[in-house]
């Protein structure tokens, strides 16, 4: 962390001792990023999917890393239609997506998986059912996210350049992970497009967002 090398950290547990990586993040030493698979929020379906089954922990926890680095931006990913799930659990997990207020979400529709315990559970979700709350989850964390990434406008954010063509110079943030979140979309002329090169950094000023992009300006 001391090479000026950014560490993000990906699929990590919620468990007390993150808050010590947490504080590194505080410092500088890593990025100030945790990808958390947090999975669902109802106890009943963490514990049939073998997770941390007290989602009112997890929100205390969220809270607490939030209090050590104010900046930092969290990930997860969460499952819709696991076997059995009910709509009032599903409700509880819209309840928690509401109030973790997490910068970037995935979701995925349960899907049976060679050798997992979850195929001997009984009562199945109808395939319409699992798409129909994904979509759900999903408008539900666009709205977060968008609110998410407007806190940043007017900020002043350092970008790894990813991409360079004729049109745009694009980069990602601290807070995004590549493939997996969004973007900064840089305003650039023809000839800043040739003054950088990928690989480069550049501290720009954040102009505007949607529910997925930064766009920004190149600071002179």
């Amino acid at each position: 962390g001391g090479l000026g090398i950014w560490i993000r950290l990906h699929y990590v547990y919620p468990y007390p001792h993150v808050d010590k990586l947490v504080e590194l993040m505080a410092d500088g030493k890593i990025l100030p990023y945790l990808d958390v698979p947090f999975q669902h929020a109802n106890p009943r379906i963490l514990k049939a999917m073998k997770r941390p089954a007290n989602a009112e922990n997890v929100l205390k926890r969220v809270r607490h890393w939030r209090s050590i680095c104010p900046d930092i931006a969290i990930r997860s990913t969460f499952i819709t239609g696991f076997p059995g799930e009910t709509d009032r659990e599903f409700d509880e997990l819209l309840d928690f997506i509401d109030l973790a207020s997490l910068d970037r979400v995935g979701s995925f529709t349960y899907s049976a998986v060679e050798g997992a315990a979850a195929n001997e559970l009984g009562d199945p979700v109808p395939e319409e059912i699992r798409q129909e709350r994904q979509e759900i989850l999903m408008e539900t964390q666009a709205e977060i996210s968008a609110n998410r990434l407007d806190r940043l406008i007017d900020s002043q954010q350092t970008v790894l350049l990813d991409h360079i063509d004729n049109e745009n110079i694009i980069g990602r943030t601290r807070g995004d992970a590549p493939e997996v979140d969004g973007t900064v979309i840089i305003d650039s002329s023809e000839e800043l497009r040739q003054q950088y090169k990928i690989g480069d950094f550049v501290e720009v000023t954040v102009t505007s967002a949607d529910e997925h992009d930064l766009y920004a300006e190149i600071n002179e």
